[in-house]
């Protein structure tokens, strides 16, 4: 493990999935190059399946009591607000379907932000966002963390429509520790829910070890 890998898996914002054995097999199918495109969907959705139940554990919950069906009272939670979704697209699509499997009727945002090829800097090319996304959690979704600066366009952009800071938790499969750290060091109250932190990033800014282009290999465009 590198020291920045370290350092960015000690950090207290910043939330792995328990590495189970079972997370460790289904991470292993899609890191494999030979993974074919069936699989690689299968396995990817049963891990984006697991961010998001892990994501809503650091959702704020109040006191419920409910009556069971021996008319004896409950003692339990529920959440405390309303929450939404926002996929950085294309490759974040592939995480809604995920998460409306275990939220019903759950509200998608979608943002599109692409490098500009004359200042390197990533730029905003659409935004459609729930009217009251400023009164809502926001499960911010994209499967892979290299640099970090789609996600931290995203974040700017969602702040810019009212959305507090602490009400946002970025949701992605695989993270470098260089874009981790500088994302929880820019924002000081968002959180970020990970499958797996890795090594770092190579001079092309690609993830490694990584596991490719995520959108291409999920949607079936690639080369």
């Amino acid at each position: 493990m590198s020291s920045l890998t370290e350092q960015a898996s000690k950090h207290p914002r910043l939330h792995q999935l328990p590495q189970t054995h079972q997370l460790k097999a289904l991470m292993t199918i899609i890191r494999d190059a030979e993974t074919k495109r069936g699989d690689f969907v299968f396995y990817s959705d049963r891990v984006i399946r697991l961010l998001v139940e892990e994501g809503l554990n650091y959702l704020p919950v109040v006191d419920k009591e409910v009556t069971t069906p021996m008319g004896v009272p409950f003692q339990g939670v529920a959440f405390e607000g309303r929450i939404c979704g926002v996929s950085i697209m294309r490759a974040g699509e592939s995480m809604e379907q995920g998460l409306r499997d275990v939220c019903t009727s759950v509200r998608i945002g979608k943002v599109l932000i692409q490098r500009d090829e004359r200042t390197a800097q990533p730029k905003l090319y659409y935004s459609k966002l729930p009217r009251d996304i400023s009164d809502r959690w926001v499960l911010l979704l994209d499967p892979m963390l290299a640099t970090g600066g789609s996600a931290m366009k995203c974040i700017e952009v969602l702040l810019e429509a009212g959305v507090r800071e602490d009400r946002i938790l970025f949701i992605n499969l695989i993270c470098s520790p260089e874009g981790a750290l500088t994302m929880l060091e820019k924002f000081s109250k968002m959180q970020i829910v990970t499958a797996e932190i890795d090594e770092g990033i190579d001079a092309r800014k690609f993830i490694l070890p990584g596991l490719g282009d995520f959108g291409d290999r999920y949607f079936g465009t690639e080369d």
